[in-house]
């Protein structure tokens, strides 16, 4: 048995693109210490799918993690009976029936509406007029937040998004969070007073309703704000820019051939918008025949896992045609993000189809700045420049 072997990362190298090493570290070290992150990383998908199950050594319990500290002791910085508990109080929100007969309606009208501003622009930035703001005002529906305005729902997922992933303890990305935390605390109070049994099953309501503690409920709200505005932000921009890219992929989704669920779901596996999630190795353990020791932090590199060449051929590559059934976009556990059917049909059943639908020859605008993306922990585009025919 031995301890984790040590792999040297380029730290802003692998903020702007975090693949060739994980591509490095599966085929060479694929559990490895990497000193830059203080943490162990797991690279290959069966072992992050395996992993993430034993929650008796790999704990989502972390006293000590930045998400504690900065947002509050939420569902999925708990395991076992505490997890399900909150898990189950909050799924009446978010469950596939209640997205089905409610929440899709709710998310078409906030894209209708929104299209039908930017049309006749002629031109926009995906990420800031389209995806943006549409992640945004579907998240103040889905968590009862109305108080906030898409600008402000956006800016305090990105800043607590910065703050849980501020490994190197920037002060001012830390005093950033806290800022954006006390705004959503604030938000959170003002709406909880107004709320009232003939409320929409938003997660505020829901959560109310079942009597959870006031600072769970403060801790879950942020929980999805942190994951539900960027992710599904990141997901309509990046696949966007995936099939403007992609050319006779996109004719095949056009004509009818290739489903859009399939588009996001091939998308989330390729360019995995949330990345990574930490544990913290509860109780000595040996794993693959590394020792694993009580207090190490692990990080399950999600993107890595889902660019395995084991399971994905040419994963390197954006293919609508593969079978992604063994992608962990959302997770392989019990803590399956419980946010993903309202992820599906914001992103596949809504914004996708309305985009393309609606705006006529859209193609990137090769006459602005190219797009630029970021991020190994929340991976996204920063900007989409577009133009069509209005």
């Amino acid at each position: 048995m031995s301890k984790p072997p040590v792999f040297e990362i380029d730290l802003a190298r692998f903020a702007t693109d975090p693949y060739p090493a994980l591509k490095t570290m599966r085929a060479q070290c694929p559990i490895a210490f990497v000193p830059q992150l203080g943490s162990i990383l797991f690279t290959r998908r069966d072992d992050i799918a395996t992993a993430e199950k034993n929650i008796a050594v790999f704990s989502s319990d972390q006293p000590e993690g930045l998400m504690n500290k900065l947002m509050g002791h939420n569902m999925m910085r708990k395991d076992g009976t505490d997890h399900q508990t909150e898990k189950k109080a909050l799924f009446r929100s978010v469950s596939p029936i209640t997205v089905r007969d409610h929440w899709t309606a709710v998310f078409q009208q906030h894209a209708t509406d929104l299209i039908e501003s930017l049309k006749p622009t002629g031109q926009a930035d995906i990420v800031r007029d389209y995806a943006l703001t549409l992640s945004a005002n579907c998240l103040r529906s889905l968590t009862g937040l109305t108080n906030l305005t898409p600008a402000e729902m956006d800016a305090t997922s990105q800043q607590m998004i910065d703050g849980i992933s501020n490994y190197a303890e920037d002060p001012e990305i830390e005093a950033k969070c806290h800022a954006a935390t006390q705004l959503l605390d604030d938000a959170i109070d003002d709406m909880a007073n107004k709320n009232n049994i003939d409320s929409e099953p938003t997660l505020l309501h829901v959560m109310l309703e079942s009597g959870m503690q006031f600072d769970s409920i403060r801790a879950n709200i942020k929980l999805a704000i942190s994951g539900g505005q960027n992710e599904p932000r990141d997901a309509i921009s990046g696949a966007t820019w995936a099939l403007l890219t992609h050319e006779y992929q996109l004719q095949k989704v056009l004509s009818g051939d290739i489903a859009w669920l399939q588009v996001f779901e091939e998308y989330a596996r390729w360019m995995s918008p949330i990345g990574m999630s930490p544990r913290r190795i509860a109780t000595q353990h040996t794993f693959n025949e590394i020792d694993l020791t009580p207090g190490d932090r692990v990080f399950f590199m999600f993107g890595s896992g889902n660019r395995d060449e084991t399971h994905f051929e040419n994963a390197d590559q954006f293919e609508l045609a593969r079978d992604i059934g063994k992608s962990i976009a959302f997770g392989a556990g019990p803590h399956f993000c419980a946010g993903a059917w309202a992820s599906r049909a914001m992103i596949a059943d809504v914004a996708l189809p309305t985009l393309f639908g609606a705006l006529k020859n859209l193609r990137i605008d090769s006459n602005q700045p190219p797009p630029l993306m970021g991020g190994w922990a929340f991976r996204g585009l920063l900007n989409l420049p577009v133009h069509w025919d209005s």
